[in-house]
């Protein structure tokens, strides 16, 4: 159920190219987003790209809107991962029209907005795990013990569904992966990874 009427929404559009960054974490934005077509990445960025990714949006939805009802500075990033056509809607009167809501309806969404934000702020902690410790994690517990006792994961999914599963970007899993390489924590490419230091990963890990 969207707080505002469909037919309350600026009729101005804006467009967006994949890779724009739409939203920046911590900042208050003059505006509330309606995505009306595209992909959006959001989570935690890492100098010009997505580091720690929490999750995708697709259009027709609300951009953070949870923050202009709290009046609270954005949680995360947002940034294109299509083309993107969206409307802005001064928060200004976003708030009179939500102002104009029935009082229960209003502490309604007040409440659901509060644990919405409680749950986005407690994911983005879990993000700022070292991304080495959970791609080590999951390393370990996907590694299966060959014939000749070494530990070895085979990649079953492409790099970007797995970079998905640990809320990273590929490009961070990538930089990872060739940090432990490194380390001699472990060794191979391609489709296959061999554990090399199986303590050490899960030192890494703290497990």
């Amino acid at each position: 159920m969207h707080p505002v009427q469909l037919s309350q929404l600026p009729t101005e559009k804006k467009f967006a190219i994949r890779g724009e960054l739409l939203l920046r974490r911590a900042e208050s934005s003059p505006w509330v987003a309606y995505l009306e077509s595209g992909r959006v990445s959001i989570g935690v960025m890492g100098g010009d790209a997505m580091e720690h990714q929490l999750g995708l949006l697709e259009g027709p939805c609300w951009l953070e809107a949870t923050s202009a009802v709290l009046s609270l500075p954005n949680a995360v990033d947002a940034i294109a991962e299509t083309d993107v056509c969206w409307r802005p809607m001064p928060v200004s009167e976003f708030r009179h029209i939500l102002s104009r809501l029935p009082k229960p309806v209003q502490e309604v969404l007040h409440d659901v907005a509060k644990a919405h934000r409680q749950q986005t702020e407690l994911a983005v902690s879990r993000l700022a795990k070292d991304a080495e410790a959970r791609c080590a994690e999951w390393l370990l517990r996907h590694a299966k013990t060959g014939e000749k006792g070494v530990m070895a994961v085979q990649f079953q999914e492409r790099k970007r569904s797995i970079a998905a599963q640990l809320g990273i970007a590929p490009e961070t899993l990538s930089r990872v992966l060739r940090h432990l390489r490194e380390r001699s924590l472990i060794s191979g490419s391609g489709r296959q990874i061999n554990l090399v230091d199986p303590n050490g990963l899960r030192s890494l890990a703290r497990v």
